[in-house]
């Protein structure tokens, strides 16, 4: 009879909602994501030390980064025939200028078509900090000047201090745990904090996006700052423990010690990482690196350039330059 009544109990607390079940992630179905600022290009886009990138899945759009020069992105989008009027959530990877400096420009062009487009802005706990260099002297992110003039444009910033489902089966890493010692910074700035005092600036605000898909994880990193293997462990940990389907983006080794990429490429190699698509601060000679040491063929590991796309199902179009 008590067991019964403990069966006829569970059972109740579970159709009713009362017990919630742990569901499985969500996977997308769609996914492409098109490279719009990076050092390499060709035909009559420009290349620039900076990034960004265009992720569009399940017929939703997201930018990611906004690139060096206030224009060149622009310039970009109307070479490659795209638009941001319909895009309204921007993620900055972190505070650098090199990954900023379109953003008030691309704000402007973008809502005098559609005044939400670009109004969400995603961005890493510690983004705001102060920071100066060494020794201290001017204020270095240009990120606190130009917050006043985009919240009163009707901007917002989200600040995460966590992970996050951006929507579904799209996911913000927020800050990423520094559980492996890869010192992916230059060491040249400084964080000051309210009162005074100045420490070094490790990129805390360091921040990934990562798309679910049935073929593995999807990740796209501005500099990488935080070390791509942190990153990747980190987005096992709160996705699911899946392979790396495709990684895009910089990874800030284009002056990595030969230890440096050797222990890198094994960890790489352990997360079978399938797709690489090396931007910006990668390096072109880590980019063939990790061709050889991954046993990628050509198509599968390239040096990004502007236009660049990785489509879920069809892998990489590597523009003219880059095949």
């Amino acid at each position: 009879m008590r067991r019964a009544i403990l069966w006829f109990t569970s059972w109740f607390l579970i159709s009713s909602g009362a017990l919630a079940t742990d569901a499985p992630p969500t996977q997308v179905r769609a996914l492409k994501i098109t490279v719009l600022s990076t050092m390499l290009a060709d035909g009559d886009e420009l290349g620039e030390w900076g990034f960004a990138a265009l992720v569009e899945v399940d017929g939703r759009r997201i930018l990611f980064d906004t690139g060096a020069k206030s224009d060149v992105v622009s310039k970009n989008l109307q070479t490659l025939k795209l638009d941001l009027a319909d895009v309204p959530d921007l993620v900055l990877s972190h505070w650098h200028w090199d990954h900023i400096g379109g953003f008030m420009t691309l704000r402007k062009a973008a809502m005098a078509k559609q005044p939400t487009a670009l109004a969400r802005t995603h961005v890493a706990q510690g983004f705001f900090e102060s920071r100066v260099g060494m020794p201290p002297g001017v204020e270095l992110n240009q990120m606190i000047r130009v917050r006043p003039e985009y919240e009163q444009g009707g901007g917002k910033f989200i600040v995460h201090a966590k992970p996050i489902e951006l929507q579904p089966g799209v996911w913000l890493t927020g800050p990423v745990p520094r559980q492996h010692p890869e010192r992916n910074w230059s060491g040249r700035t400084q964080v000051k904090s309210a009162s005074g005092s100045l420490a070094e600036d490790t990129l805390p605000d360091d921040m990934a996006l990562v798309v679910n898909t049935a073929q593995g994880l999807v990740i796209v990193t501005g500099c990488g700052h935080a070390g791509v293997i942190n990153i990747i462990e980190h987005a096992r940990s709160f996705v699911r423990p899946a392979k790396v389907q495709a990684l895009i983006g910089g990874l800030h080794l284009f002056n990595a010690s030969e230890s440096t990429l050797t222990w890198t490429a094994g960890k790489l190699r352990e997360f079978g990482v399938e797709h690489l698509v090396g931007c910006h601060c990668t390096g072109i000679e880590t980019v063939y690196r990790f061709r050889k040491d991954l046993g990628l063929e050509r198509a599968r590991c390239v040096v990004g350039a502007v236009g660049a796309a990785f489509e879920l199902g069809k892998g990489i179009d590597a523009r003219t330059i880059a095949k």
